[in-house]
């Protein structure tokens, strides 16, 4: 019989079960594809999956089983080789990728142990963090109840209620029956019962502190527990039928506490402490937890610091007290201090004006007269009036200059200055007083001492005249030499001024001056008093009245401000004194020392020597001053107009005047108003004459005031000729001049 692929006819029932299989294989194939799809998404939608190739092979293995149940479809009629191979392949796919899937799958299974392995570690592990959060959970109620008390102690700084707050907060937080504090007695041999929770007025038992059960918890900071019938636990009355509760004793440290008094605590307790006890209720179960032992601890410790700030609250509230009295006093005094201050400067400064102007008049007048033809004996006469008159002048401002010496508000005039004419200067300046007592001064300057310096000339000369001076009035006949050098390095430093340091440079040097006199000595004791205020020594009181004055004290000033030191030397009465200072002076540039050095001295300085015609307005109320500026105005060829008052000069006052000086110090309406109303008047600038400050004031508020009021000049009194020339030439070429 010949073989053929065909189906032999079947049964109706076989017929109906092929329709089934045939049906099934269909929807095992379109399950079959629809599961990679599935698996595709997962794919897409897992970012942490790690066995991404092993779906890959699934996915391949379901398709091909799905193709060969789809092929299978075929079979059940009549079909051609080509479905036969097709099928064949499909199935050999099939099986290939199945054993491949196997393969992997014994792969895998070992990690996917291991990772059931690790959760079930993980498992454990959090079920430790359960068991530690449980602990960390009854630390922090711990640490409330902690916080809690913390806050109920130190909610007040008394030292009593601390201690009673102590016992109610723990026997409420605990549940207590009984918190009792004994504290040392004055000798620190016995403890007393001081507190107890449920005695208002506990009776001051006391035990002595050598007991073992008192020196076993004084040993350590940890909470003890002892026996309830130790003596200092037999708090509560007898009863036989209870049982008591388990007690606990913790020490608490007293620091060092002074004044703190309580049943006769001692004033200072060093290495002491005090004995806490806490009872749990009598005929109960109940145990002493590890949290609980440390939390007493804990008050104990919050206990001894609150009481610690508690003594020094006491103590810094006395010291607060007393210090606001201090203060109090200090402000009062200080308030009195700066009231006399201002008076005196106040009065100083009326006085500084008053006294300038006889010395303005003076040395105007003996100006012009200087102007006038005189034999020579009248010239130097008049030079010497002139000379005297500035150095007065020098000295009545020493008065406001140690006022504001002493406030720090002085500041020094740096300026180029001739060294070497400054000494001469001085010697002729004291040659005069000096030959009228027959001493003989010389003068020594070292060849190395250099002809130009940069300083203050007028503090430094200042200093150099009342030096010599002093030692010309204490000298009553003999010699005095004054000498001046450059200080080497070495010989600086002085034991006697340890806080002077003096740095050598390049661009300054330190000028040593010296005046030895032949006089009568001073004591050795009584020289650090010659630089205060109207001081002198004893041994000089009984020969001489004059005293000396406001001079040291402010050569003294004026020598620190010049980064020096001054110093007197004597052996003794009669023997002499030697008196020696050291400032700090600058090395000009070599460009200005030769361009000093051709300056001609006198009025060829200036540009211009006679003003005729120049209209000059002066108001000043005091009629001298008034009549001597005009003088020195008029004999320059100036045409000039004179007014009494502030108003006076308002009304006259005209495009035509040049220049107006006044004097700020005026009654009524002060300069300072005059000069905003003549700003008022006269809104544009070349319309507006010059305003020049005429004063005797030489603090900057003064100049800082009148450049606020938009005066073009301030020119200090007194003024002589040439000073009167010189401003003029300036402002007229410059048209603002303020005077240093």
């Amino acid at each position: 019989m010949e073989s053929c692929n065909c189906i032999e006819p079947q049964w109706p029932a076989d017929e109906l079960l092929m329709k089934y299989q045939y049906i099934s294989d269909f929807f095992i194939a379109l399950a079959y594809f629809s599961i990679p799809l599935e698996l595709i998404y997962f794919v897409k939608k897992s970012a942490v999956f790690p066995y991404r190739w092993v779906l890959v092979q699934f996915g391949a293995f379901i398709v091909l089983c799905g193709a060969t149940h789809l092929i299978n479809l075929w079979t059940f009629n009549m079909h051609s080789r080509t479905v036969a191979v097709v099928m064949t392949t499909a199935k050999v796919l099939t099986a290939l990728v199945s054993c491949v899937t196997a393969l992997m799958l014994v792969h895998i299974i070992p990690d996917l142990l291991s990772v059931k392995t690790r959760e079930l570690f993980l498992k454990n592990k959090a079920a430790e963090l359960d068991r530690e959060m449980g602990l960390i959970r009854t630390q922090e109620e711990t640490g409330r109840h902690v916080r809690m008390l913390t806050h109920e102690i130190r909610s007040t700084l008394d030292r009593h209620t601390i201690l009673k707050t102590t016992l109610v907060e723990l026997g409420r937080t605990l549940a207590l029956e009984e918190c009792a504090l004994w504290m040392p007695t004055r000798t620190g041999l016995e403890l007393q019962l001081s507190y107890t929770l449920r005695h208002q007025n506990p009776v001051g038992f006391t035990v002595p502190t050598q007991l073992p059960v008192i020196n076993q918890v004084f040993s350590t900071n940890r909470a003890v527990k002892i026996s309830p019938n130790s003596p200092v636990a037999r708090l509560r009355p007898v009863a036989a039928k209870y049982m008591p509760g388990e007690v606990v004793a913790v020490r608490v440290p007293l620091l060092h506490l002074s004044n703190f008094q309580i049943y006769d605590w001692p004033e200072l307790s060093t290495k002491r402490y005090a004995l806490m006890v806490l009872m749990l209720p009598s005929d109960s179960a109940r145990k002493w937890h590890v949290h609980e032992l440390e939390l007493v601890e804990v008050v104990a410790d919050q206990v001894a610091v609150a009481l610690s700030h508690a003594a020094i609250l006491e103590e810094s509230m006395r010291a607060r007290d007393l210090l606001m009295e201090q203060n109090v006093a200090l402000d009062l005094a200080r308030r009195e201090a700066e009231t006399a201050v201002r008076a005196r400067n106040d009065f100083l400064a009326v006085m500084n004006h008053e006294m300038g102007t006889p010395m303005h008049a003076i040395i105007a007048v003996s100006s012009l007269l200087q102007e006038t033809e005189l034999t020579p004996e009248q010239r130097l006469m008049v030079e010497t009036i002139l000379k005297s008159s500035n150095l007065l002048a020098t000295l009545i401002n020493d008065v406001l200059d140690l006022s504001r010496l002493e406030d720090g508000s002085l500041q020094l005039d740096i300026g180029t200055f001739n060294l070497h004419a400054l000494f001469k200067e001085v010697l002729n300046l004291i040659k005069p007083i000096a030959s009228v007592k027959k001493l003989f001064i010389t003068l020594s300057l070292a060849s190395d001492l250099p002809e130009y310096a940069v300083g203050d000339e007028k503090r430094l000369m200042q200093t150099l005249l009342n030096v010599v001076g002093n030692a010309v009035k204490f000298s009553k006949d003999g010699s005095i030499s004054l000498s001046a050098f450059v200080a080497k390095s070495e010989s600086l430093r002085d034991s006697r001024v340890p806080d002077f340091f003096p740095v050598p440079s390049d661009n300054h040097f330190y000028l040593r001056v010296q005046v030895k006199d032949s006089g009568s000595g001073i004591n050795p004791q009584d020289i650090p008093k010659l630089f205060t205020k109207f001081a002198q020594g004893q041994s000089l009181a009984t020969k001489n009245s004059d005293g000396s004055g406001l001079g040291l004290a402010i050569c003294k000033r004026f020598v620190n401000l010049m980064e020096g030191h001054i110093w007197i030397e004597s052996e003794g009465l009669g023997k002499g004194a030697t008196a020696i200072f050291v400032v700090k002076l600058g090395i000009p540039e070599p460009s200005n020392e030769l361009k000093l050095s051709f300056v001609p001295k006198g009025p060829a300085n200036h540009g211009q020597t006679n003003f005729l015609g120049l209209k000059v307005l002066v108001m000043d109320d005091n009629g001298v001053s008034r009549s001597v500026t005009k003088g020195l105005l008029v004999h320059l060829g100036c045409d000039v107009m004179t007014v009494s008052s502030g108003d006076e000069c308002l009304r006259v006052i005209t495009q035509e005047h040049q220049v107006v000086f006044m004097d700020i110090c005026m009654p009524g309406v002060d300069g300072y108003e005059v000069a905003v109303r003549i700003h008022e008047t006269f809104s544009k600038r070349h319309e507006r004459p010059l305003i020049v400050a005429l004063t005797g004031n030489t603090d900057r508020v003064t100049k800082e005031h009148c450049l606020r009021v938009g005066m073009d000049g301030v020119i200090l009194k007194p003024v002589s000729v040439d000073k009167m020339r010189s401003v003029l030439s300036e402002l007229l070429e410059h048209r603002v001049l303020f005077e240093a």
